[in-house]
């Protein structure tokens, strides 16, 4: 059953407001509709809602970073992806529709924000671009305002072409940085947050990674001088140091998510830094695990601290909760959003037992 009859066819909020007993949490999925469920803040238990939306493949779903609203991709690859907006309500979760736009790019796979200039990035996969549209002060989105299209390839089957995953803009708000999985590369662009408009440079160079190590997604460091990128290929775990006044990376450490005796293909999915800085979680997806690395607040350096199951299989994404006391595991082959508790403290992941049903879960979005 739909959500709401005027639909048809690491995001997080900001902080937790005191008191507050419940988020919503939104799924996006592979089966062409983004559904709903409500977290229980203090025992961390999950109810499914239903399906919000549905009609279009938003395996990625987003939040805006003040108001209720929901933003979902359509990551459809023979197609012009799009983003559309959708108005919340808090009460039962169900979903309207407020506006859509082109992306200019096929296969819009990632949302990024930048929030000083509230502008809303689309990582376009199929067609190895990156867009940028503005956000209108009551959450609807404005038109296209630029794209720019990446070349290049590797030695897997799956580099033929240029494969822009994910875009994170650097605290400068002078930059956007874009890991492409097609070109082995993480694309520098320059970002004027006045125009919303993004655009190559000869003086920003791309950071070149290991052959066939197909770059997937980056978070920013606490501090903003040190990126950590995971690659899907290849599932290595890199710490870059970010020199904003030249706009250029530089390789720190570079370590391996996956085990020692795995024979298996390796796959890196997804990696977001806790809440105070002080940790970074990353999703191994081969191997169906979840890892917890310490931060090194003067280095930039990674320490693995604990590997533990994912809950199921296929783990596509996750997200933090805005309390920072959950974190929430799409996966995706399993068919189930499982529920792990953090420890505020130590950083470290407990499995908490709680999970839902839900069809090829792949992100996870949550709104207070």
């Amino acid at each position: 059953m739909l959500l709401g009859a005027t639909y048809s066819t690491q995001d997080r909020a900001a902080t937790l407001p005191e008191g507050a007993a419940t988020e919503l949490v939104y799924v996006g999925t592979q089966k062409n509709q983004i559904d709903a469920l409500r977290l229980n803040v203090s025992s961390g238990k999950l109810t499914a809602i239903g399906a919000a939306a549905e009609g279009l493949k938003s395996t990625w779903v987003s939040v805006h970073p003040h108001l209720p609203i929901l933003y979902g991709v359509d990551d459809d690859n023979a197609k012009e992806g799009s983003i559309t907006a959708y108005s919340v309500d808090r009460a039962t979760g169900a979903l309207t529709r407020m506006n859509a736009v082109p992306t200019g790019g096929n296969g819009s796979t990632y949302l990024g924000w930048d929030i000083p200039s509230m502008t809303l990035f689309a990582a376009n996969y199929a067609s190895g671009s990156v867009s940028s549209v503005p956000v209108n002060s009551d959450g609807s989105l404005r038109a296209l305002v630029s794209t720019v299209k990446e070349s290049g390839s590797g030695p897997n089957r799956r580099q033929a072409s240029a494969h822009a995953h994910s875009v994170a803009v650097d605290p400068s708000g002078r930059y956007a940085l874009v890991p492409d999985l097609g070109a082995d590369r993480v694309f520098v662009y320059a970002f004027d947050r006045a125009t919303h408009t993004l655009s190559t440079s000869a003086e920003t160079p791309s950071f070149v990674t290991p052959f066939g190590s197909g770059p997937r997604h980056l978070v920013f460091g606490a501090n903003g001088r040190y990126v950590y990128l995971l690659t899907e290929l290849s599932a290595q775990l890199m710490v870059l140091r970010w020199d904003a006044s030249q706009g250029h990376l530089t390789l720190v450490q570079s370590l391996q998510t996956t085990s020692e005796d795995f024979q298996g293909v390796k796959s890196g999915a997804e990696l977001a830094l806790g809440h105070d800085g002080r940790f970074v979680y990353v999703e191994n997806r081969a191997e169906n695990a979840l890892l917890v690395y310490r931060v090194d607040p003067d280095s930039g350096e990674l320490a693995l601290l604990q590997r533990v199951h994912a809950g199921g299989t296929k783990p596509w994404g996750f997200g933090i909760d805005p309390s920072g006391k959950w974190l929430l595991v799409a996966n995706q082959q399993s068919g189930t959003v499982n529920v792990f508790g953090i420890d505020t403290v130590s950083g470290l992941l407990t499995d908490t037992g709680h999970s839902v049903q839900e069809a090829a879960p792949v992100s996870v979005a949550f709104v207070l």
